[in-house]
């Protein structure tokens, strides 16, 4: 693999989907423990990419998956209910987005013209 370059490396920082976070600084993050972070890793919420090593990595775009689904799990809802939960959640916020983003730009009124 080569060497990256200093402005490559930086640009993951940004990144949300870079898996820049071990099991457990990303449990520590979302005040659970890494078997809660197992545990939504088995019912398929999340799936962490794997180091070299074979150790797990999280992005922050999976602890904020993961702290939602702590939420809910804190309020009593089982943990499968909690991962479909956020799932359909997820799936909503994104498909709310794209039909924002295909109306484009909304016409101004016809009674606003001109004030």
């Amino acid at each position: 693999m080569p060497p990256e370059t200093p402005s490559h490396a930086t640009d993951r920082l940004d990144d949300d989907d870079y898996p820049a976070y071990t099991m457990g600084r990303a449990a520590e993050m979302i005040g659970a423990t890494p078997g809660f972070l197992r545990a939504i890793g088995e019912a398929r919420l999340i799936t962490p990419l794997r180091s070299e090593g074979g150790h797990r990595r999280y992005s922050r775009y999976q602890l904020r998956i993961a702290a939602r689904a702590r939420e809910l799990v804190d309020a009593g809802t089982p943990i499968e209910a909690a991962c479909r939960i956020v799932i359909l959640e997820d799936q909503l916020e994104e498909a709310l987005r794209l039909n924002e983003e295909l109306r484009g730009p909304t016409p101004p009124s016809p009674g606003s013209a001109g004030r």
